[in-house]
């Protein structure tokens, strides 16, 4: 078991709860300002249909590869070490003030949340500690996407007077992913167990999570890999430990969804899981969804020089955004990717690379060549029916939470597998007792909401607070190029309310700063009602690389988006220009949403939100 906490630490958490009793200062000067409570829920409404509690089909967990590279095997090291590197403690037989089932963001900063309010808390992760965002998902994505980035602007340098020599600029894409590994490696220690056993856990356990019957027991189950010292050559020892807790979180996340296409199932394929293990650039990649996540990798393999076709079953690209904003992104994509949209896949059908060699499984796609051909038939929007090939397969069909099979049902918590846990506005679930948060919990599977609803949540746990999770200002972004980034509520849903509101949009090629860039699409779109309504609603908006810093922006566009800004802090901005095109009526200037397209979307939408 993990060292005690030292003394002095124990010490100057109970002053810190004494000096919250005595009024000294709040918990949010402490763990930072995560809400804004001006009116009525300012993020969009997402109604997710009920499930089942049957266990759906998703991507199971994959081994981090190539194994024999050293930045893959010091990240494991880190984060999720085997039985025979680091085996589990004995569980403390007086239990602990809270249990964490799940090491993803959700589940990290709820042990540190606790831990600065004097908790003694233990944390049960059955694959990498990280997460998602670690392992196979924010930070993998984005060290590639820079990438990405950095070939598409040598390409286009030509225009802005740089001469390259002739031919095709040249992509190593096997540097490209080494270079994601060695960064991956570098910053997971932040999120390894032994950092988290010394800062901010009494203990960690690795394995399979289940709550029992016993009232307040948690069951964690942990294999050996067989053929180890351990097990003698056997099939796997299975070590059982039960922990007491008093709080228990569920923060398990989600997994990539493998609908029920013909083939789907049965063919090994990638999903976000499995992606980033690639070694070699496949020739042809062909992705099934259009969301986010298969978008921003789908523009990426194309710039390194992969032939990418995206089937879609809707009419449009990211239907949930805003319509003009879709059809920037759709412009700007259809010039790098092959697009169907309205698309059926009905069969998929894979041939290994060599005859008579036996098809791995689902989540054994190849990583290098000799690649397989995959044959994917599909009925297109005007009921054309064809075949697409391909060497890597690419499901982004939308994620589901993971939360069949943890025992909910054992101590009363409610739970289906498309909604996730069910939790009230303070992540509470039925049972006092048990929380939740996070991907598993929350259609708004984001980092940084992950990050805040824990925060809340922990709050409410030990505090006995009632912060509303509808109160969390969430802002996200897609990371395509232009990106698309989006804060609280779409036209359409301040139309259902009855909301009253002038929209205001000012398109980027009319910007000089954008137009030195060379930006010559793009917009901003800013809602905004009366001064006497002070509730800010919704903004999205499409972005420039740049073009919307305080330094960059010139004359009456510089006003305008300081007026904006003041607007969003809740203070009454004096009259805006009236000369510009997306200048605000004198007196209406409350912002009630926004929408942005362009390069940096991601950064202003920040700045937006505050």
């Amino acid at each position: 078991m993990a060292s005690q906490l030292d003394s002095s630490v124990e010490a100057q958490a109970l002053q810190v709860l004494n000096d919250l009793k005595a009024g000294k200062f709040t918990i949010g000067d402490i763990l930072g300002p995560l809400y804004v409570s001006r009116g009525p829920a300012m993020n969009p409404t997402f109604n997710i249909p009920p499930g089942t509690k049957e266990q759906p089909v998703v991507a199971p967990s994959v081994a981090m590869l190539p194994a024999e590279d050293p930045f893959v095997a010091a990240t494991v090291r880190e984060v999720g070490p085997s039985p025979e590197v680091r085996p589990n403690p004995p569980p403390n037989p007086a239990g602990y003030d809270l249990v964490v089932v799940g090491g993803g963001v959700a589940g990290l900063l709820s042990v540190i949340c606790a831990k600065a309010l004097g908790q003694r808390a233990c944390l049960v992760e059955r694959h990498y500690m990280g997460g998602d965002c670690l392992n196979v998902g924010c930070f993998p994505s984005k060290a590639i996407l820079a990438c990405a980035r950095a070939v598409h602007e040598v390409r286009n340098s030509p225009a802005f007077g740089v001469v390259l020599p002739p031919g095709e600029v040249g992509v190593d894409f096997g540097k490209v992913m080494a270079r994601m590994r060695e960064l991956r490696a570098a910053i997971a220690p932040h999120d390894g167990v032994d950092r988290y056993c010394r800062d901010f856990c009494e203990d960690v356990f690795m394995g399979e999570a289940k709550f029992t019957d016993k009232e307040g027991v948690l069951e964690v189950k942990r294999t050996h890999s067989a053929g180890t010292e351990d097990t003698e050559g056997g099939e796997g020892l299975v070590e059982v430990v039960e922990v007491k807790y008093r709080y228990a979180m569920v923060a398990t996340g989600a997994a990539a969804w493998v609908p029920p296409v013909p083939g789907l199932r049965a063919a090994p394929h990638l999903t976000n899981a499995s992606f980033f293990n690639l070694e070699e650039r496949p020739p042809r990649v062909l992705l099934v969804g259009a969301g986010p996540i298969g978008l921003e990798l789908a523009q990426a393999m194309a710039r390194f020089g992969s032939e990418v076709t995206v089937l879609e079953a809707a009419p449009q690209l990211l239907p949930r955004e805003d319509r003009a904003a879709s059809e920037v992104l759709r412009g700007a994509l259809e010039r790098e990717l092959t697009f169907h949209y309205g698309a059926a896949v009905t069969g998929i059908a894979y041939e290994p690379p060599f005859l008579g060699e036996e098809v791995p499984s689902s989540s054994e796609s190849r990583t290098k060549a000799p690649w397989g051909t995959y044959k994917v038939s599909v009925t297109l929007q005007d009921g054309t029916a064809c075949v697409a090939e391909c060497e890597a397969l690419l499901n982004a069909t939308g994620r589901l939470p993971n939360v069949v099979g943890l025992g909910l049902e054992n101590v009363g918590v409610e739970f289906d597998n498309r909604v996730g846990v069910h939790v009230d506005e303070c992540f509470r679930t039925a049972n006092p007792r048990i929380y939740s948060c996070g991907d598993c919990a929350s259609p708004l599977k984001f980092t940084h909401a992950a990050d805040w609803q824990a925060r809340t949540a922990i709050r409410n746990m030990f505090l006995g607070l009632a912060e509303s999770g509808s109160s969390l200002l969430v802002p996200w972004c897609t990371y395509t190029d232009p990106e698309v980034a989006h804060v609280g509520l779409y036209e359409e849903e301040m139309d259902a309310r009855g909301i009253a509101y002038d929209t205001y949009q000012r398109e980027l090629k009319d910007v000089d700063r954008c137009k030195c860039e060379g930006i010559t699409e793009g917009f901003v779109k800013i809602r905004s009602r009366g001064y006497y309504y002070s509730t800010y609603l919704g903004i999205g908006i499409p972005l420039v690389p740049k073009a919307f810093e305080k330094r960059t922006l010139v004359g009456h566009d510089l006003c305008f988006f300081f007026s904006l800004s003041l607007s969003f802090l809740g203070l009454r901005s004096p009259a805006l220009f009236p000369s510009t095109n997306s200048s605000a009526r004198a007196g209406t200037d409350e912002i009630l949403g926004a929408t942005i397209v362009g390069p940096t979307a991601g950064d202003l939408i920040s700045e937006v939100t505050l």
